[in-house]
């Protein structure tokens, strides 16, 4: 990558104590490795809005639908207080250009799902399905946003496919930042082609039905549509069948180059896979060799062959 990819992240996972009780939740699962490509945007919306450090603990009261954000012991009401903080601090994240956010997970400020919402009158929470007050906020200001939760992220599948996701959208960024032409479109959605499928067969076909029209919906209504389908494509996660169909995909084009031998070979390791005996690294280790081997450009051009750097090692348990 041309440079280091922005995102946002509640403060805790990136070691700030911010915490109610002054502490830190540091996510070393996603600020190591990672932060060699990453540039992480922290942002603690409690104490953005002034709750301070150490401070009351809050929650979720009344419905999954329309909670307010309450103090638990003196049952003071931080919902608009976040709401009006938070104008401006989407703004300011708009300004960012993040290309994701890593939320806190159960938070009643920053979790993105199963945050508990208690009844009125307190005692047992009511449901299990909340949103916290902020990550709805952010997620309903840029609904392209990839996003998710630390907890989620301790899932090798959901960590990989989240990261692909934040590649994707940078990628995206530079598109727009070096100038958006009809050309350059069609370049990304060549590249991107096999990734999509291995996602999403469906908007595999919808992204290329949408660019082969593009000249009748004008550029920029182009641009939109194929940023919002693309989004909605790659937020499913692969499988080991769309990935078979993928890798069988790739070795056809060198169905006339590959010796009796090598096409065993390649056959063997993609039914390995498919029997989940070898993780996904293998098959596409040998079609990347012979992308080198026999110079095909079009695979060498191909994401889904080298989507993200090797030593994040997302794809050597898949």
């Amino acid at each position: 990558m041309d440079d280091r990819i922005r995102i946002g992240i509640s403060a805790c996972l990136a070691g700030q104590p911010v915490r109610y009780d002054g502490s830190a939740a540091k996510a070393e699962h996603l600020t190591g490795t990672l932060a060699k490509y990453l540039d992480f945007h922290p942002v603690c919306p409690e104490v953005g809005c002034g709750m301070g450090v150490p401070r009351e603990a809050v929650r979720l009261v009344g419905t999954p639908e329309n909670p307010r954000l309450v103090g638990n012991r003196t049952g003071r009401d931080w919902t608009a207080t976040m709401r009006d903080w938070a104008g401006p601090a989407l703004d300011e994240l708009e300004k960012q250009r993040l290309c994701g956010f890593i939320f806190k997970a159960k938070s009643p400020s920053s979790g993105l799902s199963r945050v508990k919402v208690y009844a009125e009158d307190g005692g047992q929470p009511v449901s299990y399905a909340g949103v916290g007050l902020f990550a709805s906020l952010v997620t309903e200001r840029f609904p392209l946003l990839p996003v998710e939760d630390d907890g989620r992220l301790h899932d090798v599948g959901l960590r990989a496919n989240f990261i692909e996701r934040i590649f994707v959208e940078h990628r995206w960024h530079q598109l727009a930042d070096q100038g958006l032409t009809m050309k350059a479109l069609i370049d990304f959605h060549t590249r991107h082609k096999m990734l999509v499928r291995a996602h999403d067969v469906a908007g595999y076909r919808e992204l290329g039905k949408l660019v082969a029209d593009g000249k009748h919906l004008g550029l920029d209504a182009l641009a939109r549509q194929y940023h919002e389908r693309l989004a909605k494509a790659l937020a499913l996660k692969p499988t080991v069948r769309k990935n078979v169909d993928v890798l069988m995909h790739a070795m056809g084009y060198f169905k006339k180059q590959l010796s009796p031998d090598e096409k065993q070979e390649c056959l063997e390791i993609i039914d390995n896979y498919r029997n989940e005996l070898v993780p996904l690294i293998v098959p596409v280790t040998l079609l990347n060799h012979y992308v080198r081997k026999y110079d095909d450009a079009y695979l060498r051009g191909q994401y889904y062959l080298n989507p993200h750097p090797l030593d994040l090692k997302l794809r050597n348990h898949a």
